[in-house]
């Protein structure tokens, strides 16, 4: 392991700790007013929109259904408050992996 891996491993960890203390903000991806919906997939109600330029709190995320937007695949979805979820594709976390607890079943 290079030091850079060592260096990337503490800050994911440090985003970690930070995301489950409600620390981190992140950004949505530029250009996009993306769909807030009542759980991890495309086939859940949409509750909202978030304006374009919004920054976001993730509680806690979870895997869901798997879909492409401007940051990559995944099926990690962001949970951002009680019943409403956003894809991770669309938020820049700096990670393709998880940067928050896992949320409750």
């Amino acid at each position: 392991m290079t030091t850079q891996d060592h260096q990337g491993a503490a800050e994911a960890a440090d985003g970690q700790a930070l995301a489950a203390a409600g620390g981190l903000v992140y950004p949505v991806a530029p250009g996009y007013r993306v769909k807030v919906r009542q759980g991890p997939g495309t086939d859940t109600p949409v509750v909202r929109l978030l304006a374009d330029g919004a920054r976001i709190k993730i509680r806690c995320q979870t895997h869901g259904e798997k879909v492409s937007g401007p940051y990559g695949t995944s099926d990690i979805w962001d949970n951002i408050a009680p019943g409403e979820y956003i894809s991770d594709t669309y938020v820049r976390t700096g990670s393709s992996g998880m940067v928050a607890p896992a949320c409750a079943s």
